[in-house]
């Protein structure tokens, strides 16, 4: 069975990180938040990004980055970052995966981007531009990583109500 993890090292903006929590639990993806954060988890703000989904979250809270390595070992992780020489479609996503996202301002810390080259990711985009918004940024990695699943678990049709098929 696949697991798939989106973690958030020290995100800074309530709307992001809810509007990630709403893509985890409509993928059945389990979220991780690493402190510090720059906001509190009963932020209005959070809670209203994520809707009426937080009864379908699996969420994990950490007191630091320590923590999350040293309490997730048995896992894959692949680091988001601008800086990164290889593109996300370019690995092959096993199983137990966690997707790794920095803050808003400034990204993962140097210091995990080289001590992982092998797994260190970027998502293509002009190059006058600086970066995604964090949110689609991890929807991006997240639906990559169940596409290359082949959905697992996930409806993949529907029609309109007032169309028969």
């Amino acid at each position: 069975m696949n697991e798939l993890n989106i973690v958030l090292i020290e995100p800074e903006i309530p709307q992001n990180t809810g509007n990630i929590a709403r893509t985890c639990a409509a993928t059945g993806a389990r979220l991780h938040l690493v402190e510090p954060m720059g906001f509190k988890v009963d932020d209005k703000k959070l809670k209203r990004a994520g809707l009426d989904y937080w009864y379908l979250l699996d969420i994990t809270y950490y007191q630091s980055t320590e923590d999350f390595f040293e309490k997730n070992k048995d896992g894959k992780f692949y680091f988001f970052s601008t800086k990164a020489p290889k593109k996300h479609t370019d690995v092959r996503y096993e199983d137990k995966v966690f997707l790794v996202f920095g803050k808003e301002t400034a990204g993962l810390p140097e210091t995990l981007l080289q001590q992982n080259p092998d797994t260190t990711v970027r998502i293509p985009m002009i190059d006058e531009a600086r970066s995604l918004n964090l949110s689609n940024s991890a929807a991006i990695g997240a639906y990559e990583v169940l596409r290359q699943w082949k959905y697992p678990d996930l409806l993949c049709h529907g029609q309109p109500r007032s169309f028969n098929w």
